[in-house]
């Protein structure tokens, strides 16, 4: 989460993060699921967390190498929160967000498969082989 600045995280504390495989209508990298900031009263009774959804398979699949896929979340990452705080899609296309996929027909190569990189972000993170073999072993990995 070091994509959101620290002032904005406090603004962020009923949001969760979650990454699924592949979004239900196709074409979607992310999608904000709650009511933005800009519609709430502080009179609101308590509500579920919104949801920021990022979808694995459309990055996956457009990223033309791992640096690109990093630019790509971090991108969805920032559209989606700027929906939590009330900035609409055409709005942000004023503002100049790198993402626009409407009225195009994004190119798509095919992905790995889910889970195909894990030994390698493991080891990115510093895991080493004697804790990646413990994970396999418990068949965590």
């Amino acid at each position: 989460m070091d994509v959101i600045p620290p002032r904005f995280r406090p603004l962020l504390k009923n949001v969760v993060f979650v990454v699924e495989a592949e979004p239900r209508r196709p074409g979607l990298l992310g999608l904000y699921e709650g009511r933005p900031l800009t519609e709430r009263s502080v009179s609101e009774p308590a509500r579920m967390p919104d949801r920021i959804v990022i979808y694995q398979g459309p990055h996956e699949r457009l990223a033309r190498d791992r640096e690109d896929l990093r630019r790509l979340v971090r991108e969805t990452i920032w559209h989606e929160v700027a929906h939590h705080f009330g900035i609409s899609d055409p709005r942000l296309r004023e503002l100049g967000c790198p993402i626009k996929l409407d009225g195009a027909t994004p190119r798509y190569r095919p992905g790995a498969p889910l889970g195909a990189d894990t030994e390698a972000v493991l080891a990115e993170i510093g895991v080493d082989a004697a804790e990646l073999a413990a994970l396999r072993a418990r068949g965590a990995v």
